[in-house]
Parts: structure tokens; sequence; C-alpha cells
């Protein structure tokens, strides 16, 4: 993570928090560009099942991913109430469809627990997991969630 401030001499993170099928997710603030409403993706033939399409983002074409079916979690219709997270993970820009935007976490490194391996599929999306009051919030690895081929969508 590479937004980092001093706190009481600790290193400190600037994490986007959102929900996902009445999930907690982040990950780190300095791989947005922007958050906009939901607009209708136009459907990319034989692209990855969670691939939405792409839509038109002032003049360029960004690929939407469904982080929810990226995760193997339930995926309904999106509503004009979803967003989409615009992301740069060294590379191409991408989208992320998620149910909302929760917060803005600062977050030191030694609060960030591991992940247990209880499960092999899927356990590469996750970096660790924050408990924050009566929440459990994972840290996603968007290297991992993002298509090393995003391009592909596109």
């Amino acid at each position: 993570m590479s937004d980092q401030t001093e706190n009481d001499g600790e290193d400190v993170n600037e994490l986007i928090a959102f929900r996902i099928a009445e999930q907690d997710f982040c990950f780190n603030i300095m791989s947005v560009r922007e958050i906009r409403g939901w607009t209708p993706a136009t459907v990319i033939p034989h692209a990855p099942s969670y691939v939405r399409g792409v839509i038109n983002l002032r003049g360029a074409v960004v690929p939407i991913v469904d982080l929810a079916a990226r995760l193997g979690l339930e995926v309904p219709e999106p509503t004009a109430r979803n967003v989409i997270i615009i992301t740069q993970v060294d590379g191409p820009i991408v989208g992320l469809l998620v149910d909302a935007v929760s917060d803005i976490l600062s977050v030191s490194e030694k609060e960030v627990q591991a992940t247990p391996d209880v499960a092999s599929n899927g356990s590469e999306f996750l970096s660790g997991i924050i408990t924050r009051e009566d929440r459990m919030i994972r840290l996603l690895n968007l290297g991992a969630i993002v298509p090393e081929k995003a391009g592909v969508a596109a």
C-alpha cells in the first residue's frame, strides 16, 4: 500500500470501503480515479462472465467488472443505486461495479489481519481482514481481481 502518513510512528493507509451483496470490502484509495453512478454497459461477446461490458468514459472505452460475480457472490441486476468505482492498477483503467461506497478508512498496517487459509478458491483476491466495531472488512488485492488483460474486454 502506497498512501501512507505518519500517525504516532505507524504507517496509516487510506482505504475506500464499499458493499457488495451485503458484505464489506475495501482497497487502497490511491487506486481510485473516480466514483460514478451506474451506467448500462455495452455487452462484449465472449468476454469473461464477470465483465458486464464497456462504457464510454469521456471518450475512453472502459471495461466494467461486476465485483460480485468476480468474487463468486450473488449477482443481482444493477440499479440506479449501484456505483462504478473507476480504478487503475499498473495498467488499464477498469470500472468495478459495487452496491454502494460506504466509507473512507484510515487503517494502520497492524490492524490488517491475515486471511485464514480455509478455502483455496478465491483467497488470492484478499490481502487481509480488518475488524471495525461489529464489521469485518475484507481488504481486496486489486491486482488479482482486475484481469491482466483488462483491455481484452475493450
